[in-house]
């Protein structure tokens, strides 16, 4: 069994580290036999210096690695003697330069390492080689252009979607609203009767529920609109399963539930929380719901918890 063969191109930046991993310790044997000293991880660093000396900075960029990475390597290479570091007029800048001990390394490992590992790579690939260099080059440019995480957001398509309410679909809106409120507070009697009778109390008087289904993982969150004016409607009773953290699954249905919402003229469309929801209460605040005395007043005995009541504001997002 091999896990990232088997997932193939999900995996693909494990892999090429492991193969990385691998040739590098290939690569050290082969500098030991030769007698030097330094590590595979020095040699992009010494081969760097020996153009010309370098800020930590101007390193970092030549190599491709980061910052705390080449300041480790360098202070390894001082320690070695192949290095030297120092100050500049600006204090906050170190320029690094090579020892004559790591110029004559260098000099070693052109005649000595560089060649046997160069032609143990040809060996591998044997007439790919060219090709396989050149399309790693343009792998590092795409990636330096666009991230991993950007080009994923752009081609993926979206893992969750909207499940408008059916009878089948009723216990997971009891139980994923059960399970937060009966962690952070305690289910009331008004809670009591609208999860377990979502349809008559929510959905045939003119309300609205919905789901978030995510790929893989099933039904995880719901949200409800509860009609309760002539077109005044509560967003409610939305929850989102732990499973499911990460994946931004309730702005996913928040801003669902106010389309919907603005769909069917809701006025006003409201919202009760209590203090101890932050999270969610900043996730309202940046879709558009504003604290609002007026819509406490109305309507914040409802439940015995709130102390916190907001109006959804068009634009005010």
């Amino acid at each position: 069994m091999d896990i990232l063969r088997d997932y193939g191109a999900v995996f693909l930046g494990s892999r090429l580290k492991r193969l990385g991993e691998r040739m590098q310790a290939g690569a050290a044997r082969v500098i030991t036999d030769t007698g030097l000293p330094m590590q595979p991880a020095h040699m992009p660093l010494l081969a760097a210096l020996d153009r010309q000396p370098m800020t930590i900075g101007q390193l970092a960029h030549a190599v491709g690695v980061s910052q705390p990475g080449v300041t480790r390597a360098v202070g390894q290479l001082v320690e070695l003697g192949l290095a030297h570091s120092q100050t500049g007029d600006d204090q906050r800048l170190r320029t690094i330069s090579l020892a004559p001990a790591g110029k004559a390394a260098m000099a070693h490992a052109r005649l000595n390492v560089f060649p046997q590992v160069e032609a143990a790579v040809a060996t591998l690939l044997q007439d790919q080689l060219d090709a396989f260099m050149a399309r790693l080059t343009e792998l590092e440019t795409a990636l330096d252009a666009t991230s991993i995480d950007v080009l994923a957001a752009r081609s993926s398509p979206s893992i969750l979607t909207i499940r408008e309410y059916s009878d089948d679909l009723a216990p997971y809106f009891h139980d994923i609203n059960a399970e937060w409120i009966n962690d952070m507070f305690q289910l009331e009697a008004t809670d009591r009767e609208v999860l377990e009778n979502p349809r008559a109390r929510i959905v045939d008087p003119g309300g609205v529920i919905l789901f978030a289904e995510a790929k893989g993982l099933g039904i995880v969150g719901t949200c409800a609109l509860q009609k309760t004016g002539e077109r005044s409607f509560e967003l409610t009773k939305m929850g989102v399963r732990a499973s499911a953290r990460g994946l931004k699954v309730g702005e996913f249905l928040l801003r669902a539930m106010i389309e919907r919402a603005m769909q069917i003229g809701a006025e006003p469309l409201y919202l009760l929380t209590n203090t101890k929801c932050a999270a969610a209460i900043h996730l309202y605040e940046k879709a558009g719901f504003q604290h609002d005395a007026d819509i406490m007043a109305r309507y914040g005995a409802r439940y015995a918890r709130c102390n916190v009541a907001m109006r959804y504001l068009p634009g005010a997002a």
